[in-house]
């Protein structure tokens, strides 16, 4: 599976909505709301997955994706979005495998199923909270973030330098150097942060 180009909603900033092993810990951003029709099945329509707010941003990522304006996602449009996003030499086999994870062109119905597919996998937040708290002995809702990073680095799904940087730009540590772990797992679970 190709990555594909980082053009998000504002509710996911920072946070890459395809999954890959490295990330499977950390999850997109699923709203509580699409977690909770896709594990009961409640409905079909991809939707009633999103609230109008959300599904307007998608929108306009899918617009900045569709350079030529015709209303479908296609090789060229990937193309020319990651050419916007400074990479340039992007092979014919990655854009077509991209192309190819769609079920057949990609309008933006399509679109918003294939973030809804990709988001309904989200932990519950207790649960990505306890796996912070392992590591935070002393319950202050924070951990270094180097001492995360070398983890990330080091440990069962190694994450990349790259991912990291990912990472620590949409959940940056404070000026010493902390990473507030419960609003990351705020962010992560609810899709926007806390107040």
């Amino acid at each position: 599976m190709q990555a594909w180009p980082v053009v998000k909603p504002a509710f996911a900033e920072g946070i890459n909505a395809k999954p890959s092993p490295q990330l499977s810990r950390i999850k997109c951003l699923a709203p509580r709301r699409a977690r909770k029709k896709a594990e009961g099945g409640a409905s079909s329509n991809v939707f009633s997955m999103f609230d109008q707010s959300q599904i307007q941003e998608f929108k306009e990522a899918f617009t900045i994706m569709d350079q030529n304006r015709d209303g479908f996602i296609d090789k060229e449009d990937l193309r020319d979005t990651f050419a916007a996003l400074g990479r340039i030499n992007v092979k014919n086999e990655e854009l077509e495998a991209m192309v190819k994870e769609a079920p057949g062109p990609i309008n933006f119905t399509v679109f918003l199923t294939m973030f809804g597919e990709k988001l309904k996998g989200t932990d519950p937040e207790e649960t990505i909270l306890h796996a912070f708290k392992v590591f935070d002995t002393e319950g202050k809702g924070f951990v270094k973030a180097d001492f995360i990073k070398e983890k990330l680095m080091t440990q069962a799904d190694r994450f990349s330098e790259e991912e990291v940087k990912q990472m620590f730009a949409a959940f940056p540590p404070d000026v010493c150097g902390n990473l507030d772990y419960r609003n990351l797992c705020y962010v992560i679970t609810h899709g926007e942060e806390k107040d």
